[in-house]
């Protein structure tokens, strides 16, 4: 990996429909390839509103195959176009009545790495996921890309530290955090918990809130999206808490050594005295 890995996120608003909505997307990441970016990220279900505020069969028409639905393969190709690695988050529909909340991982040539499948699945006023979520099941991947070892826990998740660590020991030293938050439930949190999480672990955190409002509920989602270094400081500034925004930032991936050596935290865990924690 690089020494240096320029990275970006991006924080977008609703569009109204799959089609403006991916195209903004595909603007924002050759942006960030012309500022040189090598990886970019996007909001959960990017090409969709976040339609689970409600709880309405109709929302199903938003899930596709991963990887071999229209959202992932246009990913496919802008991956090979740009040269970066992009993470894309989606509805995905495995089969009829198996539907999960999904972040395809795509390498810069256009490979596709895999996915990550949100574990953690709320069922709250304006977060009705129970509705059309099962819980992820493929365990928490670390994706070799052509920047590094790149991990994703998707929005709820990020309240669960068992994640966090499990993409720490398995080598992550970037993941990725595509949520959709709202200001009246967590948004003190939301400078918290992912800091917090870039220290325990020892890794860079990209953070992604959507931003605005959609149709489909009262949720006013806050943006603030940001990079946390393994010191657990912004990596700039946090972006706007009202308009859509590309970030782009530089990441010094020596201080992942440095900070796992200065403070050990890998080296003075006791995996033998944690067996308490994982019975029900």
């Amino acid at each position: 990996m690089a020494n240096v890995v320029r990275a970006a996120l991006v924080q977008a608003t609703w569009t109204g429909d799959t089609e403006s909505m991916v195209a903004k997307h595909e603007e924002h990441a050759r942006e960030a390839a012309r500022r040189g970016a090598k990886i970019i990220g996007f909001q959960e279900v990017f090409n969709s509103p976040y339609f689970c505020q409600v709880e309405e069969p109709e929302h199903y028409r938003w899930a596709e195959p991963v990887p071999d639905g229209p959202t992932v393969r246009r990913m496919r190709a802008l991956a090979r176009e740009t040269g970066m690695v992009i993470v894309a988050p989606v509805f995905e529909a495995e089969q009829p009545g198996f539907y999960y909340n999904t972040a395809a991982v795509i390498d810069a040539d256009g490979t596709y790495l895999g996915k990550y499948r949100k574990h953690h699945i709320p069922q709250l006023k304006g977060f009705r996921e129970k509705f059309y979520f099962k819980p992820g099941n493929l365990g928490w991947p670390v994706f070799d890309t052509a920047v590094g070892k790149v991990g994703v826990y998707i929005c709820y998740d990020r309240h669960f530290p068992e994640g966090w660590r499990q993409l720490g020991l398995s080598g992550a030293q970037l993941v990725y955090n595509p949520s959709a938050t709202h200001r009246s439930l967590s948004s003190h949190l939301w400078r918290l918990e992912q800091p917090a999480a870039a220290v325990a672990n020892g890794y860079y955190i990209a953070a992604i809130n959507r931003v605005g409002q959609e149709e489909y509920g009262d949720n006013d989602f806050y943006g603030t999206s940001y990079f946390v270094d393994p010191r657990g400081q912004f990596v700039g500034d946090v972006a706007s808490d009202s308009q859509e925004e590309l970030v782009i930032r530089e990441l010094d991936i020596d201080l992942i050594e440095e900070v796992r050596q200065t403070w050990a935290f890998y080296r003075d865990r006791r995996p033998d005295a944690y067996e308490g924690l994982v019975k029900p």
